[in-house]
């Protein structure tokens, strides 16, 4: 009878550790690569031809994606960070062995330093070419455009993460803007108490935006991903 309560206590003990540890989320190496330099083209012609610096996102030393531009660490958990992918440049006659990549800005990345989760963030009216995000808090402030069947505008966004909606949505101008306008605004500048954002149309005036209400809890989301 010893014998038997004996062994039914060490099964229940190795079974609970197994079930434990299989329970348990794994942890996850996020790094950032060293810089490399690219070819970045656009307009309508493709003319306008900039350099810019990319560096490779690893999760658990495998590259996951291209990144531009710094991070922006919104906890100590979670940061951003601007997407950059390449797409087939050859046309259906082209006779290319080998597809010819170029390479486009795109919108930015959330990272969860815990799961390894990388999830895309829609910033509304973010344009890939001519919006530029200043970061505060998990807060984001850029000029958007927003184009509609009649008409368009040049807005001036601030989006929170948490909140998952607008702190500012303000008309800035008509769109489109002249060609030769680059860039269309200003980086957008912060200030931390009271919390406000200055915004500026290239040849505009500034215009100071107050932020009102509290910082909303962020979603963290705890299960694990494997990857």
């Amino acid at each position: 009878m010893h014998r038997f309560l004996l062994f039914s206590v060490t099964l229940f003990s190795v079974l609970w550790l197994t079930s434990a540890a299989h329970g348990a989320p794994k942890p996850h190496v996020i790094s950032l690569g060293k810089w490399n330099t690219i070819r970045w083209c656009a307009g309508p012609k493709e003319s306008q031809c900039l350099d810019l610096k990319m560096r490779a996102l690893y999760v658990d030393g495998r590259a996951r994606e291209s990144t531009l531009s710094a991070s922006h660490d919104i906890t100590e958990r979670l940061f951003v960070v601007r997407r950059a992918f390449r797409v087939n440049d050859n046309l259906p006659g082209d006779k290319a062995i080998v597809p010819r990549w170029a390479w486009q800005r795109g919108g930015w990345l959330l990272v969860d330093r815990m799961t390894g989760r990388i999830s895309s963030l829609a910033l509304p009216e973010f344009d890939p070419y001519y919006s530029v995000a200043s970061w505060y808090r998990d807060y984001a402030a850029y000029c958007g455009v927003k184009i509609t069947v009649r008409n368009g505008g040049l807005i001036a966004d601030t989006w929170q993460i948490g909140a998952r909606k607008a702190a500012v949505s303000h008309l800035l101008g008509k769109w489109p803007q002249p060609e030769h306008l680059r860039p269309i605004c200003a980086p957008a500048k912060w200030q931390r108490e009271p919390m406000r954002v200055t915004m500026q149309l290239t040849g505009g005036d500034p215009i100071t935006f107050d932020i009102v209400g509290t910082s909303a809890a962020l979603i963290e989301d705890t299960s694990d991903d494997d990857q």
